[in-house]
C-alpha cells in the first residue's frame, strides 16, 4: 500500500524531472527500461564510418623488450598490463521497443551548409516541409516529439516569426497554439487580422528542452529554411516577436526594448521586406504594463498595410 512518504517521493521526483526539462513525452508508449537489463540507453548508435581517407589510429604493439634502465643503474619497475575485460553481451530490446533513430554529431557549418542545399531545392512550402523532417542536422530534432513548421495562409502579407515552439506547440505541431498563441490571435484581432490572414512561424522548428532560448547555432542551422520560407510566402512585412527573433534576423546585438517599433529592411531573394520587431506574447503575459508598447507597435504595422504614412488611429486594445 501507497504511504503518504512514498506520494511525497514521487511528486518530488515529478518536479525533478520538470525541472531537467523533461516535462512531455517523446513516444507513444511507455519504456521499461528495466526490463533491458544492462544495456544502457544509446547503446546501439553506431558511430559513422570515417570518410575522405582518414584511418584510425592503431594502438602500437606491446613490445617484449626488457625494461629501460635508469640513469642510477637500477631497472626501472615494469608495469602490469591491465586485464583484458571481455566485451558484454549485446542484448535484444524488450518487446515492442522501437529505439528513436540516432543523430550524428555534425558540426554547425557542415550542418548549415547541408540545411542550404536542401532549402534551395525546395520550390513550395510543402517541398519545404518535407526537406525539413528528412533533416537531421539541427540536434533539437532527437528531444522534440513534432516539427513546427507553420500555421496560417501559405502565402501573406505579413509573416511574423517568433522564437521557438513551446510544450503545447510541440504537442499540437503548429506554432503558437498556447497561452503566448492566444494572446496573440487576440492581438491580431485587434487590428483586424485573422489566421488566414497572416503566416506563423519560428526561427527554429523543433522544442529546446525545458522550453530554453535556442543557441546561436542551432538559429543559425535553422535559418537557411526561414530565409526559403519567407521567400516563398512572399510577405509585404515581417513581424518579429521577442529578442531571440530579432537577433537572429536582423544580425542585430541590442536588446528588444531598443529595437522594438522601428522599421527595418531585410533582404529576401531579389525582395527588400520591411521588418519590425516587438514584444513577444510569452512576455506580455509576464507584464501586462508592456502591451502599450506592443499596441503602438502593431498599429504602425496595421498602418504600412493599409498603406497609412502616419499612425493609425484604431480602438484600444483589450488583449
Amino acid at each position: 500500500m501507497q504511504t503518504e512518504t512514498d506520494t511525497r517521493a514521487l511528486v518530488a521526483l515529478l518536479d525533478w524531472y520538470r525541472e531537467m526539462g523533461a516535462d512531455a513525452s517523446v513516444a507513444d508508449e511507455p519504456v521499461d527500461w528495466l526490463s533491458r537489463g544492462d544495456a544502457a540507453p544509446g547503446h546501439t548508435f553506431q558511430w559513422p564510418e570515417i570518410t575522405r581517407g582518414e584511418t584510425r589510429r592503431a594502438a602500437p604493439p606491446a613490445a617484449d623488450t626488457p625494461p629501460r634502465a635508469r640513469e642510477d643503474g637500477m631497472a626501472r619497475p615494469q608495469l602490469r598490463p591491465a586485464p583484458q575485460t571481455p566485451p558484454p553481451a549485446s542484448r535484444a530490446p524488450a518487446p515492442g521497443f522501437e529505439p528513436r533513430p540516432g543523430f550524428s554529431a555534425t558540426p554547425p557549418d557542415a550542418a548549415e551548409t547541408a540545411a542550404r542545399a536542401a532549402a534551395r531545392k525546395a520550390a513550395t512550402l510543402d517541398e519545404l516541409e518535407s526537406a525539413l523532417r528528412a533533416f537531421d542536422g539541427c540536434g533539437l530534432k532527437a528531444t522534440a516529439k513534432n516539427l513546427c513548421f507553420y500555421r496560417g495562409a501559405p502565402r501573406a502579407r505579413l509573416m511574423i516569426v517568433g522564437e521557438a515552439p513551446g510544450r503545447e506547440e510541440d504537442l499540437e505541431g503548429k506554432p503558437f497554439v498556447g497561452r503566448a498563441g492566444q494572446l496573440l490571435d487576440k492581438m491580431l484581432a485587434a487590428i483586424s487580422l485573422r489566421e488566414e490572414d497572416v503566416h506563423i512561424t519560428n526561427v527554429v522548428y523543433w522544442r529546446p528542452p525545458g522550453n530554453r532560448t535556442p543557441t546561436p547555432q542551432e538559429s543559425q542551422v535553422c535559418r537557411p529554411f526561414l530565409e526559403r520560407q519567407m521567400e516563398l510566402v512572399e510577405p509585404d512585412i515581417v513581424l518579429l516577436l521577442g529578442g531571440a527573433a530579432a537577433k537572429q534576423v536582423l544580425d542585430v546585438a541590442e536588446g528588444i526594448m531598443r529595437i522594438r517599433g522601428k522599421w527595418r529592411e531585410i533582404q529576401s531573394g531579389p525582395r527588400a521586406i520591411k521588418t519590425m520587431a516587438t514584444l513577444h506574447p510569452a512576455y506580455l503575459l509576464r507584464t501586462p504594463a508592456a502591451k502599450r508598447h506592443a499596441w503602438r507597435d502593431l498599429l504602425a504595422v496595421r498602418a504600412a498595410l493599409d498603406g497609412e504614412t502616419g499612425t493609425a488611429r484604431r480602438p484600444q486594445s483589450n488583449a
